[in-house]
């Protein structure tokens, strides 16, 4: 005796099951796994110029194109990171002997504060300035011992590092070669017509093509700026501060000034006028106007979302995700966006 409906539900039952006990396998390398897609959907107009200049020989494409991403991203990454590390220690061994003093520094600004000024924070109960000095002096004490925690750890899961770098790097061969193929069974897989199919998919790889490359290439630019002006005024550790400014900047509109704003005031406030004004023109004018003008033309344009969407999700996915979601937030929303899109449309999608 059969019951097809009993048959049906068991059969999905046991579908859900076994992905999620796949995704569950998966989970610890779910980073490698996920940047090996990006890059793939990267890099495949690449690999398919390739590909026809190599008479169709989707092996060989697939490994010129992982080497030239070798050659392009992860060598001159490898230098900038052993760069960035010697600078940092220099940083922290300078912290340690004391002859980098953020007390100082502070106490110079204090020194600078107009009378009024004084009378206005002691009568927010912020007037112990030498409480104020204590407690940042321990804060930078507790943030260098946290950078070197952090650099131990690094040591420490290099091998780990190592393992998921070649995880990727391998996954993103067989992406590049497969990938038509595993697209159409994917398609084929999703229940929905094959319009909405096709619009979700290119919605899908058009948000991570827009928001890695855009948000990569401002990155690069505002960090080199940062770290260019930071060089010509002298301060310390340049290259350790456009890196953090690189980082920042996936924050849009607020990111770099994080970095620079602070040492500006400071110069101002020192004394050190033209110093002061320079940066702080730099950092508005030039650095600034990067993230206006490069960020909605490389990212908003393509990914069809208000400037305020990509901020708000940029910074859930981040907090959820880590790193990794500055990619993963703005793509769920943008398929958020797509799918109540044409929940509330009558027509039919037209990519």
């Amino acid at each position: 005796m059969t019951h097809p409906e009993l048959h049906e539900k068991t059969f999905l039952l046991l579908l859900v099951v076994v992905t999620l006990a796949f995704g569950w396998i998966l989970l610890p390398f779910y980073g490698a796994l996920f940047w090996g897609v990006v890059v793939a959907i990267l890099f495949e107009p690449i690999y398919r110029k390739l590909l026809v200049a190599m008479r169709q020989r989707r092996n060989l494409a697939a490994v010129a194109t992982l080497l030239l991403f070798l050659i392009i991203v992860i060598f001159p990454l490898a230098l900038i990171t052993a760069a960035l590390g010697k600078e940092a220690t220099a940083i922290y061994q300078q912290i340690r002997s004391g002859s980098l003093d953020f007390g100082a520094y502070l106490q110079q600004v204090i020194n600078a504060l107009p009378s009024w000024l004084i009378g206005l924070l002691e009568r927010f109960d912020l007037g112990d300035l030498a409480s104020i000095q204590k407690k940042l002096s321990a804060a930078a004490v507790e943030g260098s011992q946290f950078i070197a925690s952090q650099a131990l750890n690094v040591g420490q899961n290099t091998f780990g590092f190592i393992v998921g770098v070649g995880i990727m790097l391998y996954l993103m061969f067989f992406f590049l070669r497969d990938g038509r193929t595993l697209t159409a069974r994917i398609k084929q897989a999703i229940p929905l017509s094959t319009e909405h199919k096709r619009y979700f998919l290119l919605k899908f790889t058009t948000v991570i093509r827009a928001t890695v490359k855009g948000n990569i290439v401002v990155a690069i630019v505002q960090g080199a700026l940062g770290g260019l002006i930071f060089w010509f005024l002298g301060v310390q550790g340049p290259l350790v501060w456009g890196v953090v400014m690189a980082f920042l900047s996936l924050l849009p509109a607020v990111g770099t000034a994080m970095v620079w704003a602070p040492v500006a005031v400071y110069f101002l406030l020192t004394g050190s006028i033209w110093q002061g004004v320079t940066l702080t023109a730099f950092g508005v004018l030039v650095i600034g106007l990067v993230d206006n003008v490069l960020r909605p033309i490389l990212v908003g344009k393509d990914t069809q979302m208000p400037d305020y969407v990509v901020l708000v999700s940029t910074l859930g996915g981040m907090a959820l995700f880590g790193l990794h979601g500055f990619v993963i937030g703005p793509v769920i929303a943008a398929l958020f966006i797509a799918a109540w899109d044409l929940f509330s449309s009558d027509k039919e999608p037209t990519p």
